[in-house]
């Protein structure tokens, strides 16, 4: 009988599934928010295009032996970093906004299925984040490439195919740092209390497991979600502050372990309490 009612109205788990990612669609591109952050990481972008100009200004006055000691590497890398945490903010806010306007009850009474809201309001910011941490991550490789032309930077020696592969994997930690935005804007409904465990985990805890004594910081760093990215290409963890203990298949797994596994929670409190 249930089953009739769902065919009759049209209204089955696909068209709410539908309805609810058109929902969430509408509502991160109606909020200045969603696009004061995505300029934040267009511009921090356009920074680091103005730092590779400068790096190469500098090269041209340096002598070869210095020139042997010059990195380009940190540069490039530092986008997709920062747009982990851009868009982590993104997350947060795309749920916390709800809770402080109210709307979340409106939500709720519109699409009364609180997974299906959690699983598209997850689909759409994910798909968001993933497509600015790829323009931002291949952006910041690519166009230092190109600024650079053929200066011989000790680390850009490899070609552009050898590289870009761990570039491409690095734009979607920008994705699961989102993910963890948003299931943390869920879990703690405070856009503060969220970002606090965000920036811990972006940036403190890293910093405090580098100065643990051996092997420690390289046993936990390898665990860290900056560390991931790079072991999951298959590339290690050079010129990184992380270690390098895990194959790209457990490293893969452990960054849709840090996206999925909050978000699994968050979906266990949204169901289990009001709005």
């Amino acid at each position: 009988m249930g089953g009739g009612a769902a065919h009759g109205t049209g209204r089955g788990p696909g068209r709410g599934l539908g309805d609810a990612l058109a929902a969430e669609w509408w509502k991160l591109r109606s909020v200045r928010s969603t696009y004061g952050v995505l300029a934040a990481t267009a511009l921090f972008l356009v920074f680091v295009l103005l730092l590779a100009f400068q790096m190469a200004h500098v090269w041209d006055g340096l002598s070869a032996e210095r020139r042997a000691e010059f990195p380009l590497r940190p540069l490039q890398e530092i986008g997709g970093w920062v747009a982990g945490l851009c868009l982590a903010v993104l997350g947060v806010l795309s749920v916390t906004s709800e809770y402080r306007t109210g709307m979340i009850r409106t939500t709720f009474a519109v699409l009364p299925r609180r997974r299906t809201v959690l699983a598209a309001k997850a689909a759409v910011v994910g798909a968001v984040a993933l497509i600015a941490g790829e323009a931002m991550t291949i952006g910041s490789f690519l166009g230092t490439r190109l600024i650079i032309g053929d200066r011989p930077f000790p680390d850009q020696r490899a070609s552009i195919g050898h590289d870009l592969p761990g570039f491409v994997i690095s734009g979607t930690s920008v994705a699961m740092f989102a993910l963890l935005g948003l299931s943390l804007g869920v879990l703690l409904r405070s856009t503060a209390g969220a970002l606090v465990p965000v920036v811990l985990l972006w940036y403190v805890v890293p910093m405090l497991v580098f100065h643990l004594p051996e092997p420690w910081n390289e046993r936990i760093g390898s665990v860290m979600p900056g560390a991931l990215p790079r072991q999951a290409a298959g590339l290690g963890a050079d010129n990184s502050i992380y270690g390098d203990l895990l194959s790209p298949g457990v490293a893969a797994a452990a960054m849709v372990a840090y996206a999925l596994v909050p978000l699994g929670f968050a979906a266990i409190a949204l169901t289990r309490r009001d709005a």
